[in-house]
């Protein structure tokens, strides 16, 4: 058994990590309520936005846009979504894993990877998959210039021919204990779905309704990435906070089970210190 002085010591150690642990928890509660808030508040945009675009499609038929254009897919870009730090349980290690699923399926010559947050870019700088851009120090917020900056720089490689189709791999946010990985196509644009129900009411457009469509899809484009990097932010401290929950409660179980093992070796202690003092004065009766 451990001597007192050394269970003392872990103890120490373990209830100091625990206070760590408790902090880091609060921190990250504070910061998931000002992301999902933001979330939240944004997603109502979002949606609308794909609602236009759906009712001027219907109004307006087919409107042509290079960012609708469908080609033979030669080169694929995978923008990856993770963090830029750890102490979040498995959220990093599952989006890699997923990602590399979907790297299984290429070859190194016909895709690239945007990494977006440092855990990925450690990840794959070390391996022979081809990264055309990172974002580090993202942290789930990222100007919106920078987002409106990365969102032209795709939008350009895909006009350009560079690549033929883009995916967004990211976490979305679903409540406090619930994410889900998602991956979902960026470029080409999918035709919004048809509506078969006849239209209720005539628009009268001004500019006409492909004029407006085609002056909004950079910005749906803009919206796609930035509620992507939302959802992300928000999952990442949903999954710091329950990481942090869980770290201290093992300390607490850690603490318990020291405090049972000091208390047993201190008894054994007592009780071999009573003996000691027993023999002893039985030695001196045998010597009186």
């Amino acid at each position: 058994m451990e001597s007192l002085k050394v269970i003392r010591r872990r103890i120490r150690s373990v209830t100091n990590t625990k206070q760590i642990t408790k902090a880091m928890q609060m921190v990250a509660a504070a910061r998931l309520r000002k992301a999902q808030a933001r979330l939240e508040t944004s997603r109502p945009y979002a949606s609308k936005m794909q609602e236009i675009l759906e009712n001027l499609s219907a109004v307006s038929g087919f409107v042509e846009n290079p960012l609708f254009k469908k080609r033979e897919v030669k080169k694929t870009l995978l923008i990856l979504i993770t963090s830029d730090r750890g102490l979040c349980g498995s959220y990093n290690s599952n989006l890699i894993n997923f990602t590399n699923s979907m790297l299984s399926q290429y070859s190194p010559q016909g895709v690239e990877l945007g990494l977006i947050g440092r855990k990925g870019f450690d990840f794959y700088k070390r391996r022979s998959w081809p990264v055309r851009f990172n974002y580090l120090q993202a942290g789930g917020n990222i100007p919106f210039i920078q987002i409106k900056e990365l969102t032209h720089q795709t939008v350009e490689s895909f006009l350009a021919g560079q690549v033929d189709e883009v995916f967004l791999i990211y976490t979305k946010f679903l409540n406090l204990t619930v994410r889900k990985i998602a991956s979902e196509k960026f470029l080409n644009i999918e035709k919004p779905p048809e509506k078969k129900e006849p239209q209720a009411l005539d628009y009268i457009f001004e500019p006409t309704p492909a004029e407006i469509y085609n002056s909004l899809l950079p910005r749906y484009c803009i919206t796609k990435i930035q509620m992507a990097i939302l959802e992300s932010g928000t999952s990442e401290q949903s999954a710091r906070m329950l990481a942090m929950q869980q770290a201290t409660k093992n300390a607490e179980e850690m603490i318990e089970h020291l405090t049972l093992v000091r208390n047993k070796a201190r008894q054994a202690s007592i009780t071999k210190e009573i003996l000691e003092i027993a023999s002893g004065a039985e030695a001196l009766k045998e010597f009186s």
